[in-house]
């Protein structure tokens, strides 16, 4: 404590390089609101100590700015649609042989469903994702469930907007910790995720916990660190 109080503010607000070793997560690098010229100093001063950083609610002026500097040589990169990888070229992203299962309702989910996805691969925790599975057409639940059963997953993200119904569904189904995502996919009353988010929280189903709107990278740490204390 005595050593924090003596570190002058500017050190207190620079960028946290111990992440990884101190909780698993990767460090992770928010885009949004970014100018793109910042956002890319700050991942070269990132992979200076770490070997991969995650890049999350990236715009297209960041995924450009991407594309023209990490030179496919040195570098190893993963763009999705507003979610990237990037990586020291070679390095050896760790693998273990445990599960997670990723559900979303619709395929305008896909988004949120990408970040839980890359923040597990970051994490080397293997993911079993079905998306478009919603509430609509419930009987399309059966097969996935069963899936993610046959494979011992050890927790469940499930990603939903409009009336965010599915995460209390699929908590009543399964015997493993339930994640559940509200997206901002919704219009009209309780749109931009928030009727999604009430509903989650308002579930009498025991065995959901919910994160905030379209926090999948939050939901993919939870359920991926949930997975590796069960890793071999």
């Amino acid at each position: 404590l005595d050593y924090f109080k003596l570190l002058p503010l500017e050190n207190l607000v620079n960028i946290d390089l111990g992440r990884k070793k101190r909780t698993l997560i990767p460090e992770i690098v928010l885009a949004e609101w970014k100018h793109p010229d910042i956002l890319i100093k700050i991942i070269h001063q990132t992979l200076e100590n770490n070997d991969a950083v995650l890049i999350t609610r990236m715009k297209d002026t960041h995924k450009a700015k991407i594309n023209t500097t990490f030179d496919k040589n040195l570098y190893y990169t993963k763009i999705g649609i507003q979610t990237a990888i990037i990586a020291q070229k070679g390095y050896e992203f760790p693998n273990y042989d445990v599960h997670i299962g990723i559900l979303s309702a619709g395929t305008s989910d896909a988004p949120i469903v990408e970040e839980v996805e890359y923040v597990s691969q970051l994490m080397g925790v293997k993911t079993l994702t079905y998306q478009d599975v919603g509430i609509a057409g419930i009987h399309r639940l059966i097969n996935p469930l069963k899936e993610i059963n046959e494979k011992n997953a050890k927790a469940l993200v499930v990603v939903a907007g409009m009336e965010g119904a599915l995460p209390s569904v699929v908590a009543s189904l399964v015997s493993i910790p339930v994640i559940g995502v509200p997206t901002s996919v919704g219009y009209g009353f309780g749109g931009k995720g928030e009727a999604a988010l009430k509903s989650m929280l308002q579930s009498c189903v025991p065995g959901l916990t919910v994160v905030n709107i379209d926090n999948g990278v939050g939901a993919g740490a939870t359920a991926s660190l949930i997975a590796l204390q069960c890793k071999k």
